[in-house]
């Protein structure tokens, strides 16, 4: 397979910093594939030691609200019956904390670092005195949490359709390495779904490929970038595969049809490579898979998937963490306390974000005491958590150092290298005219369609490059005064970029593309999500992927329009018509170039 690669100095360079930041952070090196379970605890961290409650707390991983470990904030109390973060921690003993942007605790990255030390601080002094696993979903792409100064890449869809693994490799490595500077010890990515459904609401680009070998390629890359480069953790997910659904798990239960066969040869696969390379999570996915488990269970709350099959056929013995429990996909059949229980029977280590706190460790603790979850079943959870936490060095070093975060967070090096990546992987797919490459200096552009920041930062861009740039934002469903505008305006210039987001499900979208390509001006048609836009656009005679709206995605669009970069990347999914699914419009691996 053909791949553009990054030179051993420009990878070197990409990682500078790397192992001076990881011993900084306290980090141990990598280990092998966790696979056998029997890593050693440290001396005097017996699980016999732990009470049944801290034993419990280990199993929870929630949200907590507040930019700081110990101000009382408001939001915490109506789930948690306590107001501060760290009060959260004591109360339940947790094993750890997952950040988000809506709970605060991503603003910046000196308050990110204390906010992770305060909360260390807040578990080493109390109960057992076990520090937690803090973890975020910087994916990149369109699932991004933390944003600049924190350096940004492309997502993994255009990853993928930039074929290089070095690549692959590298975003996670500087992705991994800035984290942990930040005291985030796990990243949930890479995504190792299979995105053959073209209408899949949920995993889209968030997926490398539609082709299983592809997947499983940059899935090993990334899990050996975290793990290995920046020593921290991966989380492979979703298993046992969320790539064919057209139902999101976050508002509904989807059900995978694929046979056994379909599914050892389409979804397996990167999962499997991903056992390989030794990554230390696995993600459960709230979904029905009748040819895995007929019970009606979802696969998070199925122990023939999650131990048969995950533990027993592919021979995983990592940390197996749940999705978050407080998605529909996972509550349709039971309460949450009941959810809490049987996740825990089926073999999931780790219960992400139970939305009932209370009613879930309880339900687990009478559980335990009941018999119905066996002790030993409890322990076992326990020690694969601390042997993780013991690995990744978060049990000898829990907290970060403030002043480092400055000098690994967004250096010229790492922007610089995201840069160079994203430039390999905008992908042409149409330059009927060949209006690409385009003169920018004194031409005037209309810059409109979806997305505030989005046009701004193609407008941006295009204005830099020596374009007189108009822009009109129209937003996912453009009403007929804001098509009339953008269609007025795109008389008499040059050319027009109009961005599109999704187009299949907004017929407003395809509306203002046919009209502005109406007006006979030059329009550039740039997808900055799925790259499926084109088949209800074919109207459009030019048009560019860039798979998300992430603003150094769009920055490289606009290198490619200007003519400063020549298109390389090629498609990494079939795109299929509009009217028949099953008939190819653009292949998989077709690309132009100037």
């Amino acid at each position: 397979m053909a791949e553009h690669t990054v030179s051993r100095r420009q990878f070197a360079a990409g990682l500078s910093g790397g192992v001076a930041l990881a011993a900084a952070a306290g980090a141990l090196p990598a280990q092998a594939a966790p696979r056998g379970g029997s890593d050693p605890l440290p001396t005097g961290l017996g699980i016999g030691k732990m009470t049944l409650e801290q034993k419990v707390g280990q199993l929870f991983v929630q949200q907590v609200y507040g930019s700081d470990a110990t101000t009382a904030d408001e939001r915490n109390l109506p789930l948690y019956g306590v107001a501060s973060p760290a009060e959260v921690i004591a109360k339940y003993h947790l094993g750890g904390v997952i950040y988000f942007t809506w709970t605060d605790s991503v603003q910046n990255p000196q308050q990110i670092v204390g906010l992770s030390n305060g909360l260390q601080r807040a578990a080493v002094g109390s109960g057992a005195g076990i520090p937690l696993v803090i973890s975020v979903d910087q994916e990149q792409g369109i699932v991004t949490r933390i944003g600049p100064p924190a350096t940004q890449f492309p997502g993994s869809m255009a990853l993928g359709a930039g074929r290089s693994v070095a690549d692959a490799r590298v975003a996670a490595a500087i992705t991994g390495q800035e984290l942990l500077a930040m005291g985030i010890r796990i990243d949930h990515a890479p995504d190792s779904d299979v995105n053959v459904n073209p209408l899949n609401p949920v995993i889209g680009t968030r997926s490398f490929s539609s082709r299983p070998d592809l997947v499983s390629e940059m899935v090993t890359a990334q899990v050996r970038g975290y793990q290995h480069d920046a020593r921290i953790s991966a989380t492979c997910k979703h298993f046992p595969g969320h790539g064919d659904t057209a139902t999101d798990s976050h508002f509904g239960l989807p059900v995978i049809t694929h046979t056994r066969e379909e599914w050892e040869r389409i979804d397996a696969p990167p999962f499997r490579a991903a056992i390989k390379a030794g990554t230390d999570l696995i993600m459960s996915a709230h979904l029905l898979v009748p040819a895995l488990d007929d019970s009606g269970d979802p696969a998070t709350l199925s122990k023939p998937i999650l131990t048969g099959i995950l533990r027993g056929e592919l021979g995983y013995q990592g940390v197996i963490m749940t999705d978050a429990l407080n998605m529909q996909g996972v509550r349709e059949k039971y309460g949450d306390a009941e959810v809490a229980v049987r996740a825990v029977l089926a073999g999931a280590d780790m219960l992400l974000m139970s939305p009932a706190m209370d009613d879930a460790y309880g339900a687990v603790l009478d559980a335990v005491r009941s018999g119905r979850i066996p002790r030993n079943r409890l322990d076992e959870s326990v020690r694969r958590i601390l042997q993780l936490k013991a690995r990744k060095g978060i049990l000898a070093h829990p907290y970060v150092d403030p002043a480092r975060v400055d000098d690994v967070v967004g250096t010229p090096e790492h922007l610089a290298t995201a840069d160079a990546v994203s430039n390999r992987t905008t992908t042409l797919v149409k330059n009927d005219e060949q209006v690409l490459p385009m003169q920018a200096s004194g031409a005037s552009l209309l810059v409109t369609g979806y997305g505030v920041t989005t046009t701004q930062t193609i407008a941006d861009g295009l204005g830099a490059k020596g374009a007189s740039v108009q822009r009109i934002v129209t937003g996912t469903r453009p009403s007929d005064a804001e098509a009339k505008a953008a269609v007025a305006a795109a008389e008499g210039k040059d050319a027009v970029v109009v961005t599109t987001m999704n187009a299949r499900g907004y017929e407003e979208q395809q509306a203002l593309v046919a009209a502005l390509v109406g007006t006979g001006t030059p329009v550039i048609v740039v997808a900055v999500r799925d790259p499926y836009d084109i088949a209800y656009l074919t109207e459009a005679k030019t048009y560019l992927a860039t798979y998300s709206y992430s603003p150094v995605a769009l920055e490289a669009a606009v290198r490619v329009i200007a003519g400063e970069v020549s298109p390389t990347a090629t498609l990494p999914v079939d795109i299929p018509t509009a009217s028949d699914p099953q008939k190819v419009l653009y292949p998989f691996g077709f690309g132009l170039t100037y």
